[in-house]
């Protein structure tokens, strides 16, 4: 789709050539009947120009392209009134502009989501501050399984986690027989205190659909709206609260191992190859059982403190959630799991996944000299 709309904007930036064309006499036109002044054809020539730039930006820049849409828009139809019985419909193509550069501002403006969660990432990161390098005293209290998978992940010997940035892709749906939607998300967390943000963008139908977690304090919330204006889920509360809850935790052990010596969590070995953790924050206790390879990689993460959320996120119904993880490979020091997904345990039924995303990027410890 986004392809589509750039071609069309580029193939209507070049037809205005056709006005610079006529008016300084470069080429035939007997289509356009009107006569174009030469100072109305270099009009015409500038409405090309960012018209071309606004199709290129489309691709190349997402996130702010969409005031070149805004203007060329502008400068676009300003010369199609001018010679509107040759170029009326022309007014065909600016619509179609105007509908893409408004839903890019809904999406990228600066009352959009991603600003939203830009402006919250920047905050969190210029409160934090470095923190301890980890040693094997920080692994005394946690039990052995864990401490081999601390190990493994490259975290003793480096500084421990106080924020990470991640980079995800993958895909999404709503329900075990529901269609995929493929995405792509961001997500920064931040310990001391714990907070979450996660962003997501996926397509629905042809139309674009943003997510935002919102986890700080002790207030936990899911944003969902589509094409950027139009909100369909809007949740929060204390089940929401829970659920994030785990999920924070869970961040903890797939993608933070360095900040596992939290005095937050409690431990319990099982077995050589499973233990049981406990984390507590902001008086909300959830708990998981870790499974790990005899390489002492995390392959699991159970959960029966999870809630599952309805469509519109107005109910929370109890269920068994799990991480299974794969394919660990390096990311900078960090040696972690670059595939997993989320899974429901519905009872009574068929597991089934309702995310699968891969881990393309992750930052640590990030300041705000970094982020500028």
């Amino acid at each position: 789709m986004k392809w589509l709309f750039a071609g069309l904007v580029g193939l209507h930036g070049l037809i205005h050539l056709m006005g610079f064309a006529k008016a300084f006499g470069y080429a035939s036109l007997p289509q356009l009947v009107q006569p174009i002044s030469r100072a109305m054809g270099l009009l015409w020539l500038v409405a090309a120009a960012l018209l071309l730039s606004a199709s290129v930006g489309s691709l190349a820049w997402p996130r702010s392209w969409w005031w070149m849409g805004a203007a060329s828009l502008v400068v676009s139809q300003f010369v199609i009134v001018s010679s509107w019985s040759d170029a009326k419909f022309g007014t065909l193509a600016n619509l179609i502009l105007a509908v893409g550069a408004a839903v890019a501002f809904a999406t990228y403006g600066p009352s959009s989501l991603h600003a939203e969660f830009d402006r919250e990432a920047r905050g969190a990161i210029a409160r934090g501050g470095p923190g301890p390098v980890v040693s094997e005293a920080d692994l005394v209290s946690m039990p052995d399984p864990v401490r081999r998978y601390v190990r493994l992940s490259g975290a003793v010997g480096q500084p421990r986690v106080r924020n990470f940035h991640a980079v995800f892709a993958g895909r999404i749906r709503g329900g075990p027989k529901a269609a995929w939607m493929t995405f792509t998300g961001e997500q920064y967390n931040f310990y001391g205190p714990a907070e979450r943000l996660f962003i997501l963008d996926a397509t629905r139908s042809g139309l674009p659909v943003v997510a935002f977690h919102r986890f700080q304090g002790a207030a936990a919330t899911m944003r969902v709206k589509v094409a950027s204006i139009f909100p369909v889920v809007d949740a929060s509360g204390p089940e929401m609260l829970k659920a994030e809850t785990v999920t924070l935790f869970n961040d903890l052990c797939v993608f933070a191992p360095g900040a596992l010596a939290d005095p937050a969590i409690g431990w319990r070995e099982v077995d050589a190859t499973h233990a049981i953790g406990r984390y507590v924050r902001e008086g909300v206790a959830v708990e998981a059982r870790l499974t790990f390879d005899d390489q002492g990689r995390l392959i699991d993460f159970i959960s029966d403190d999870r809630l599952a959320g309805s469509p519109d996120g107005r109910s929370f119904t109890p269920m068994r959630w799990s991480t299974p993880l794969r394919d660990y490979r390096t990311f900078g020091a960090a040696t972690l799991s670059a595939s997993g997904a989320g899974r429901w345990h519905p009872p009574g039924e068929e597991a089934y996944d309702y995310i699968e995303l891969q881990l393309k990027d992750i930052r640590y410890n990030l300041s705000s000299r970094a982020t500028q």
